[in-house]
């Protein structure tokens, strides 16, 4: 019979401090591949086959061109939403060089805080470029945006370069966190030119192993992980609506030998 999991590694994660500054924390992270792990809706991220056409993924038109499609079906397929809208995407490697290519977050965080909702709404309002490409493509307008009744956002991480790498990403359970172990912090940059919003830093746990870690080893580009990053119907019934998340260092792979290189998109999903 196959384990049910597996230590993948352990490995210190950088959390916020109760007050302030930050503390390394050193937890396990478990094998996502042979735990029995329940779907995104209820642990807050999953593994998903799912094949690009992109051939060429340091080519941003290419990746808008293709790859943002292929993201809104794939969440309007996950959640059931009756639009999706994805404009935007990072790429990360260990020498980031400009706007959508940055450095691994070595910080347990997730995206959101509680108050997203209002920036969401506004989001489309005036939008030209990506964000007028991704409206066109749903059939909506910004004033549908704004009105929508539900917005849940999705975000998809997929590796590009090696299958083991030196900085890849663990995801933590998010029925093992609560919403007031976090604080939310400003954050501007996401992409080059992109608006300010509260993201959450995640505060350290009393126990390390109170936090259950998990990473999916060896991806392949074929592959993401689609993990819930926020859901005002979740807030609004006081719910954990994010997955923390952080890249944390292999200890059997040399920094750089080889280095990651992955992107993510968020796509956001509304439900009328």
């Amino acid at each position: 019979m196959a384990p049910t999991s597996t230590t993948f590694a352990r490995a210190a994660l950088n959390y916020a401090g109760a007050v302030d500054g930050r503390g390394e924390v050193e937890v396990k992270i478990t094998d996502g591949r042979v735990s029995r792990l329940p779907g995104w809706e209820e642990c807050g991220f999953e593994l998903i086959a799912h094949p690009s056409a992109v051939t060429d993924w340091h080519d941003d038109h290419e990746i808008a061109e293709t790859h943002y499609a292929e993201l809104e079906i794939l969440a309007r397929r996950l959640t059931g939403c009756d639009f999706a809208l994805a404009s935007d995407h990072v790429t990360r490697a260990a020498s980031a060089r400009s706007g959508r290519d940055q450095s691994p977050v070595m910080l347990v965080h997730s995206d959101f805080a509680a108050n997203y909702a209002d920036v969401a709404r506004a989001a489309y309002q005036g939008a030209h470029g990506r964000g007028a490409a991704a409206l066109a493509r749903s059939g909506r307008t910004a004033d549908d945006v704004a009105a929508a009744g539900r917005i849940l956002v999705m975000q998809f991480w997929r590796n590009l370069g090696a299958a083991r790498m030196d900085y890849p990403l663990a995801f933590c359970d998010c029925r093992t966190v609560a919403p007031e172990q976090t604080r939310p912090f400003r954050y501007t940059g996401y992409v080059a030119g992109g608006r300010s919003f509260d993201a959450l830093a995640v505060i350290a746990p009393a126990a390390p192993s109170a936090h259950a870690w998990y990473t999916f080893p060896e991806m392949t580009p074929d592959e993401v992980v689609a993990f819930r990053t926020y859901d005002t119907e979740l807030v609004q019934a006081g719910r954990t609506w994010f997955t923390p998340h952080s890249a944390f260092r292999d200890p059997g792979i040399a920094v750089g030998n080889p280095a990651r290189f992955s992107i993510e998109a968020r796509v956001m999903c509304l439900f009328v």
